[in-house]
């Protein structure tokens, strides 16, 4: 199911270049009341943080949140990270370059809070998060740049 008030948000914030604290109000007050409700929406919010460089913090907080929460509570088998939803999760939060510092965040969260997990997205929550640690301009192109696999 498509919410176009979310893409039409993303688009708005794309061609502004920026992502304001008043922004992340309206997201989770007017496009998200609810919480994320499908995958669609969740590539769009994981699209949105790689499209836009000035991005207010309180994002971050917020799709953290929202994603865990579908990946771990809204999908069923309740609590269980499948392969298979490790495999849309892997993918959605590498992108085409590796995921971002809130992919990395994201991937770490929601293992943390499942009951399991697929071995594939612990092993690429680790990779992701040890990339990023290191800080160097060669690990996080190396992330960037496919260093890390993602679940096929």
């Amino acid at each position: 199911m498509t919410n176009t008030a979310l893409e039409l948000f993303c688009t708005r914030i794309v061609d502004a270049g920026r992502l304001t604290q008043d922004d992340v109000r309206e997201l989770a007050r007017e496009i998200l009341p609810d919480g994320i409700m499908g995958r669609e929406e969740a590539d769009l919010l994981l699209a949105l943080d790689r499209a836009v460089a000035d991005i207010h913090e309180g994002f971050a907080a917020f799709v953290t949140a929202e994603v865990v929460n579908f990946a771990v509570y809204g999908e069923r088998p309740t609590g269980i990270i499948t392969r298979e939803m490790s495999a849309w999760l892997s993918a959605s939060i590498a992108g085409r370059k590796g995921p971002t510092a809130l992919g990395s965040r994201i991937a770490m969260e929601i293992v943390r809070e499942a009951e399991t997990s697929d071995e594939t997205l612990i092993a690429f929550a680790l990779k992701a998060k040890s990339a990023l640690a290191k800080g160097s301009a060669a690990n996080t192109a190396e992330c960037r740049t496919g260093g890390l696999s993602c679940a096929a």
